[in-house]
């Protein structure tokens, strides 16, 4: 895709905040465990590389993706580091992998057979993560015969596979109701129980874990959406690390025209003005990750909450302004404007979403710009 780097919008990342996170979770690691930082998606939206490099300069160990590409990415790069593909991958793709020195999660022995195969021809050896399926029902072994039955094979054909680790992922860490959360924890002790030697790394913790269950099992975190500055739980449980949102969505306006009573506004015609009224015009739409169904919500515009009307375009927005203002006057989506504050959360709020989806729906014709 083309960046727009010559159009007025842009997603403004603080590279500090980054470390700021990671230093933060750093420091309530215990002896002896690691972090990784997850950096799939492009990094939550955030630009993979630059983020990568500063959570490496924060004191990160490794990272997680989701898929190879994104790993190959990494090494192109020049990071050296473990890097763990979370992700279902083809095992026809082993070799690959291997080559790259990328450690994969596996949840099936018909993956262990196809790759231990080709891996055997090339002369290459692929590091495994086996993933345990306690009851988030996505990926991974579910049950005590099937794991033994893996990691029996790993055992024969110790040449081609190597257990790096083993793991699960929490589907309610970031609930108030830990039930669920113990429940799963309990069949990942269960399931670990069966391998005879312990891989280097036992990892459960996703970011939620980390902040609201400090004593799980294991020596490494997979830090993911907290590494970015919000809450896993979006705004159900309060987070006490001081979190540093990352990402900043800013554009400026580029039209502003004073329209009659009776003016409609946008595909549609859906609003119409009840009084002379000053309309903005705004550069970024759902083509840039800026939902249609943002019409209504409020944008920040010399400190003073000016309302989207009119349908969201292609392009671009309209939105009701409370006098006339300058072309290039500042326009926030998400972030601060003289002292009153757009989050994310907000923004998913208002969408029925998750802060996830909204910061991974920024396209890449946004430009990032870091700082």
């Amino acid at each position: 895709m083309v960046i727009g780097r010559h159009r007025n919008t842009r997603a403004i990342i603080s590279l500090e905040a980054i470390k700021h996170n990671v230093a933060t979770q750093i420091s309530k690691l215990k002896d002896g465990q690691s972090l990784f930082a997850v950096v799939k998606a492009n990094a939550y939206g955030h630009g993979m590389i630059p983020v990568a490099k500063a959570a490496k300069e924060a004191g990160a160990n490794g990272f997680c993706v989701a898929i190879i590409d994104e790993g190959i990415a990494l090494r192109e790069s020049g990071i050296k580091d473990p890097i763990l593909i979370l992700g279902v991958n083809p095992a026809s793709e082993a070799v690959c992998m291997a080559k790259h020195d990328l450690s994969v999660a596996v949840g099936t022995l018909e993956f262990l057979t196809e790759a231990q195969k080709l891996l055997q021809e090339e002369k290459q050896s692929l590091k495994i993560h086996l993933a345990l399926d306690t009851g988030m029902g996505r990926i991974g072994f579910r049950n005590t015969e099937d794991l033994k039955e893996a990691v029996d094979f790993i055992e024969k054909h110790s040449d081609q596979l190597k257990c790096e680790g083993v793991f699960t992922h929490f589907s309610t860490a970031d609930s108030k109701d830990p039930a669920y959360f113990e429940k799963q924890s309990q069949k990942f002790d269960e399931l670990v129980g069966v391998l005879k030697k312990k891989p280097k790394y036992i990892h459960q913790a996703n970011s939620a874990t980390a902040l609201w269950h400090p004593n799980f099992e294991g020596n490494l975190v997979r830090m993911g959406i907290s590494m970015y500055g919000l809450n896993p739980s979006g705004d159900v449980i309060d987070e006490t690390w001081n979190l540093e949102p990352a990402l900043s969505l800013e554009s400026e306006l580029v039209a502003v025209k004073e329209v009659e009573a009776g003016s409609s506004i946008g595909y549609g015609a859906t609003y119409t003005s009840s009084q002379l009224e000053w309309i903005g015009t705004v550069p970024i739409g759902y083509a840039d990750g800026w939902l249609r169904r943002m019409q209504g919500f409020k944008v920040l515009i010399d400190g003073q909450y000016c309302e989207i009307v009119g349908r969201v375009c292609m392009d671009q927005f309209m939105v009701r302004l409370p006098k006339k203002y300058d072309l290039g006057t500042k326009v926030t989506l998400i972030g601060e404007n003289n002292g009153k504050v757009i989050t994310a959360q907000d923004v998913a709020n208002y969408a029925d979403t998750i802060h996830y989806e909204i910061m991974c729906n920024i396209t890449e014709r946004v430009p990032r710009i870091y700082k």
